[in-house]
């Protein structure tokens, strides 16, 4: 059994991560697990996954210290390599701050642990108005794989995967499979691709100020909360149609966000005096000390098109469009949780439009009708995620043997996955992200078959990368469009999950 350290017990670790590893220590797979917090963030026993508190672990504090350190100072580094020393640790979570996981995988590199790395791979404060902020986050990825590739000549079996939950839904499966077949058939290459992700959420304009987490005071904002999944996932199925001399190798990004100047024309203090019953009450800013005080926030929306190059010319014409305030289920005014990162009304609305020139078309809606819940409480929140839809229309005219229009909803994709348990929830993606990282970690599953490894992400990082770019440039008046080499890094081989391809 593998003993585990998590660095950064938040509340996505608390939901994500820790059920998930007490999952592998009742199969065996998983022994001690620790955590590692800053001093003042959480308690030195952190309960998890229970109403009754009735699971916790061992959680040691640390002093906070900048996030741009190149190495951990080193009363921290002593106090990591004691508990790696004392518990016996394998393997390394890193579950921080985006800022500081850089700092803490290279840590765990040069020791020789495995590490499962949450998304982003890295963002620096400043990085939507500070243009060499925002160029450094691809160079990090470039740094890190190359931190990477020295720790494998010392430990071969150590691993660094991504939880990029996406490619473990197989719903993204489904489609990634159609635009293979397809390509193979025709040799044409995913043409346009349009993505839309909302959070639904509602935040006040005295919480632009009062709650941090996942907010916007740090000069980024929702391309780096959770638009990395969608750097990600869109590379990775336009790969599934490149075809010999047509392989991407170049993009242009342009980037138009708001800010929270933008959405406070939008919705304005005086529109949230007359809306919500005592925020007036409650609100201790003016609309002026409020502009003033997010004027180096970073973007709540934003709407990013790239164009996909090969050769000179445009292969894919795409949009990765990302909404922070949209639909919502929120009514009162005093927040069910503080940090506002899950619950408080949040309803997550998902869609991917994908054509393949005359062939094919893809539809994917994954739409949630109720709130969200805690899996502790409900594991589905009366079916807040069960709205999964994947339409698939060939043309039937030019090829006969194809069927014009497929669909699969939840159940039909549930049913295809049961061999491997993974249903077509953001939930159960991301423990079945984190269940491959601890069968890998116990020789039960090779390298060649991980779905998510580092080596596979300078694409998505080159997406964030160029978003940000945009945003930087537009500050200074300078172009509107990044344009950067849109290389991949030598893939292993894309294994479909034990038992699921022969189900689909």
């Amino acid at each position: 059994m593998k003993n585990i350290l998590v660095v950064g017990v938040g509340p996505h670790a608390r939901r994500s991560h820790l059920p998930t590893l007490a999952e592998g220590q009742a199969a065996g797979l998983v022994g001690t697990v620790c955590g590692v917090d800053l001093l003042g963030t959480a308690d030195v026993l952190v309960a998890y996954d229970a109403a009754d508190g009735s699971r916790s672990i061992p959680v040691t504090l640390i002093g906070p210290f900048d996030s741009h350190v190149a190495a951990l100072p080193e009363a921290v580094r002593h106090v990591l390599d004691a508990i790696v020393q004392r518990r016996g640790i394998d393997a390394v979570v890193v579950s921080t701050e985006p800022a500081y996981h850089m700092v803490y995988t290279r840590w765990a590199l040069e020791r020789g642990l495995s590490v499962l790395l949450d998304k982003p791979l890295s963002v620096h404060a400043g990085c939507s108005l500070n243009l060499g902020k925002a160029e450094a986050i691809l160079n990090d990825f470039d740094e890190l794989l190359d931190c990477y590739r020295r720790a494998r000549r010392r430990f071969p079996k150590i691993l660094v995967t991504v939880q990029s939950q996406r490619r473990y839904h197989p719903a993204f499966w489904r489609m990634r499979q159609c635009i293979a077949e397809v390509a193979a058939e025709t040799n044409c290459p995913v043409t346009s691709v349009q993505s839309f992700h909302s959070d639904g959420q509602w935040r006040m304009p005295d919480e632009l100020l009062d709650i941090s987490y996942h907010g916007f005071d740090k000069g980024y904002g929702k391309a780096a909360h959770s638009g990395y999944h969608f750097f990600d996932i869109v590379p990775w199925l336009l790969a599934a149609g490149e075809r010999p001399g047509k392989e991407l190798d170049a993009v242009d990004v342009h980037a138009y966000v708001t800010r929270p100047e933008d959405f406070l024309a939008q919705l304005g203090v005086l529109d949230h005096e007359r809306l919500v019953p005592g925020f007036a009450a409650r609100n201790p800013y003016s609309e002026p000390e409020l502009r003033a005080a997010t004027e180096g926030f970073g973007e709540i929306d934003a709407f990013i098109s790239m164009a996909y190059k090969s050769h000179g010319r445009t292969m894919t014409l795409g949009s990765i469009n990302l909404v922070h305030t949209g639909f919502s289920q929120r009514g009162s005014l005093t927040p069910t949780r503080a940090s506002l990162y899950k619950g408080n009304g949040r309803v997550r609305h998902e869609t991917h439009i994908i054509e393949q020139g005359p062939f094919q078309a893809l539809q994917l809606h994954c739409l949630q009708t109720l709130s969200d819940g805690h899996p502790s409480v409900d594991p589905y929140a009366l079916g807040r995620e069960r709205h999964v839809e994947v339409h698939v229309f060939r043309n039937s005219t030019f090829r006969p043997t194809w069927k014009k229009y497929t669909s699969y909803d939840f159940g039909s994709l549930s049913a295809a996955t049961a061999p491997v348990e993974t249903l077509p929830t953001q939930e159960s993606s991301r423990h079945r992200a984190m269940w491959e990282f601890l069968e890998y970690l116990n020789d039960q599953r090779g390298r060649q078959e991980m779905r998510s490894e580092l080596t596979q992400h300078r694409r998505a990082a080159t997406l964030m990368a160029g978003a940000y770019q945009s945003m930087a440039q537009q500050r200074i008046g300078g172009s509107l469009v990044s344009r950067l080499p849109f290389l991949a890094t030598p893939l292993p081989a894309q294994a479909l999950p034990a038992g699921l391809e022969a189900a689909l």
